[in-house]
C-alpha cells in the first residue's frame, strides 16, 4: 500500500472516529454544564455536574428506575440465552422433516413490526392482569415476558452451532450424558463466546427498550431509566444539564458489560467456538 494511500484510509477513519464518537462527548460534556449552556450549544466542559448529580436524585427517583432496568435487563438476558440456545441448538442438531418450514416461519416473524402487534398484546396482558396480576399490567414480569426471545436470537444461536463439532456429542453421549446433559455440559461451555455476544445484544437492547415499558408500566415506582428520562425531557421547563447526567449515568451499565466483554463479542459475532 502507497503512503498516500495509508494516509487517505488514515484520515478517512479519523474523521470517521471523530463523528461517531462526537455525540457520546457533547453528552458528557453537557452533563458539566446548565440549561442554559446546552441549549446554546457549548462543547466547552463546565463546572456544574455535582450540581447536575444533585438535582437530579432531588427532582426524580433515579435509583429506584435503574434498579427496575437491572432487574429486567438481567430477567429477560439470562431466560432469553436459555431459551434462545436451546431452540437453536435443537434446530441444528435433531433433523426431522418439519425442521426447515418451522424455522422459516419463525424466521418470517422478524418482518412483522412491533407497532403491528402491541395493540393486541396489550389486551391479552390486560385480560391476564385479572388472574395472574403478578404478570400482568404495570408489572416488570409484564415487561419481561413478550421480550424475552427474539427470532433473530434463536437465528444467531443455531448459525453458530453449524460450526459446533458434533464429534462432541457423540463422545458425550457413549459416556451416557443425557440430551439435556449434553446441551448444558457441552455445548454451553464450549458456546461462550456466542453466549457473551447474545447476553450483550440482549442485554443492551433490553436497557434501552422504551416503547413496550412505556405502554405496560403504569406507576411512577415501576419506571425504567428510558421513561425516567422521557419524563425528565417532558417537563414544562427541561433542565437540559439534569437530563444528560440522566443519560450519562443510564450509558455507564450498558458500556461497562460491552468492555469488559468486548473480546467475547468480537469473537462471537465472527462465529468462533473455543
Amino acid at each position: 500500500m502507497s503512503k498516500l494511500k495509508k494516509l487517505g484510509m488514515y484520515l478517512f477513519l479519523s474523521v470517521s472516529a471523530i463523528i461517531s464518537i462526537f455525540p457520546f462527548l457533547w453528552m458528557i460534556t453537557s452533563a458539566t454544564n446548565i440549561s442554559a449552556d446546552v441549549t446554546k450549544g457549548r462543547i466547552i466542559p463546565g463546572t456544574h455536574l455535582f450540581d447536575n448529580i444533585r438535582n437530579l436524585f432531588e427532582s426524580v427517583d433515579i435509583s429506584t428506575a435503574l434498579l427496575n432496568s437491572a432487574k429486567v435487563s438481567v430477567s429477560t438476558t439470562i431466560i432469553s440465552l436459555v431459551i434462545a440456545s436451546l431452540a437453536g441448538f435443537g434446530f441444528e442438531i435433531y433433523r426431522s422433516k418439519a425442521r426447515d418450514a418451522v424455522f422459516s416461519i419463525l424466521l418470517l416473524s422478524m418482518m412483522i413490526p412491533f407497532a403491528a402487534i402491541m395493540i393486541p398484546l396489550f389486551q391479552m396482558f390486560a385480560k391476564i392482569s385479572n388472574t395472574a396480576p403478578a404478570i400482568g399490567i404495570d408489572t416488570l414480569s409484564g415487561v419481561v415476558l413478550p421480550t424475552v426471545v427474539t427470532a433473530f436470537l434463536i437465528f444467531f444461536f443455531r448459525q453458530n452451532a453449524k460450526m459446533f463439532p458434533k464429534d462432541l456429542l457423540e463422545a458425550g453421549r457413549i459416556d451416557g450424558l443425557s440430551e439435556l446433559g449434553l446441551f448444558f455440559r457441552v455445548f454451553v461451555p464450549t458456546m461462550k463466546t456466542t453466549y457473551a455476544a447474545a447476553g450483550i445484544i440482549t442485554f443492551m437492547s433490553s436497557w434501552n427498550n422504551y416503547l413496550w415499558p412505556l405502554i405496560v408500566l403504569q406507576s411512577p415506582e415501576n419506571q425504567t431509566v428510558p421513561l425516567l428520562i422521557s419524563t425528565l425531557g417532558s417537563a414544562y421547563s427541561p433542565d437540559y444539564g439534569v437530563i444528560m447526567t440522566a443519560i450519562v449515568i443510564s450509558t455507564i451499565p450498558t458500556a461497562l458489560v460491552f468492555f469488559f466483554m468486548q473480546k467475547h463479542f468480537v469473537a462471537g459475532m465472527t462465529g468462533s467456538v473455543k
